[in-house]
């Protein structure tokens, strides 16, 4: 890293790719809006490309800044990793940890995290099972896993695990840039169902988003429905139609290069919630334990 680059611009600089927003940055790291503005223009100076396209309704990642954005990421992940080492750290861990994980959450969200957890326990192995969100709840209650990684918000019962959160992911439309709603900076789900929408199905995607729309009275002209998020993101780019998905998600390029957006929805949309799964009653196992604790600091909890 450059003598002229600090961890605070870093975190800055995330913390704007983040929110979309400067000035939801500046909230997010309880700073002023100056701040995020000025670490983001000292590290376009210092760096000699251009990390944000400013909109009129916020800013967006450049391609090079996505690619900048992904080395910050790493950074930073890699310095937390460093200060908050759980106490299993002590020591050689050696054993197992059996994980069972969604379609979205192994796509999207744990393969970071998996080489991060790797990377301070290499002699712990991974047992990681593909599995949908209803076989990864049997899986933990019938013991044939340590923990399950799913989208939490999905979850019947959640009483019957132990749980937490640990990432809540806010819901946006997904645009071309010439679609008409990229013109409005926070269009409503009336507004949205004007127009041909692109339905996901991956991970009960259908029926959660089914029920929010229910919720305002409100139905999708759904055109197409897919299990595959790299196809919407193509469809939508090419402007085919329209989608509302998580930030976790969320990619400003389709496979071909064609340039997507993202807008904050006016109506209130519940976020998706990717969170663990253990058993209630039975303790875990070091390795797990380890595992679970990883997760949990990973995220501040």
């Amino acid at each position: 890293m450059s003598d002229n680059v600090s961890l605070r611009q870093l975190r800055y600089f995330v913390a704007a790719a983040k929110a979309g927003q400067f000035s939801m940055a500046a909230r997010d790291e309880h700073v002023s809006q100056s701040t995020i503005t000025n670490a983001v223009l000292a590290l376009e100076d210092e760096l000699g490309i251009k990390l944000f396209d400013r909109l009129a309704q916020g800013v967006a990642l450049t391609a090079e800044g996505q690619d900048f954005f992904h080395h910050a990421c790493h950074i930073l992940d890699s310095v937390h990793d460093a200060i908050h080492k759980p106490r299993f750290r002590k020591g050689n861990l050696r054993g197992s940890v059996r994980v069972a994980a969604s379609y979205t959450v192994l796509g999207y969200f744990l393969p970071e995290l998996l080489a991060r957890f790797r990377a301070s326990y290499p002699d712990v192995e991974i047992d990681l099972r593909d599995t949908d969100r209803p076989g990864i709840e049997s899986a933990v209650l019938a013991q044939e896993v340590d923990v399950g990684v799913a989208v939490v918000s999905n979850v019947q019962k959640l009483q019957r695990f132990s749980h937490a959160v640990l990432v809540r992911s806010r819901r946006q439309l997904w645009v071309a840039p010439t679609h008409p709603l990229a013109q409005i900076p926070a269009p409503s789900l009336a507004d949205i169902a004007e127009h041909p929408y692109i339905l996901v199905t991956a991970d009960e995607a259908e029926s959660s988003t089914m029920a929010y729309w229910s919720a305002r009275k409100q139905t999708p002209r759904v055109v197409f429905k897919t299990s595959s998020i790299e196809a919407v993101r193509g469809l939508v780019a090419h402007g085919f139609g329209i989608t509302v998905l998580s930030d976790l998600v969320f990619r400003p390029w389709s496979l071909e290069g064609k340039r997507i957006e993202a807008r904050p929805i006016l109506d209130a949309v519940p976020h998706m919630e990717v969170g663990v799964l253990w058993h209630p009653a039975t303790p875990l196992s070091t390795p797990a334990e380890a595992f679970l604790q990883f997760l949990l600091h990973a995220y501040g909890s």
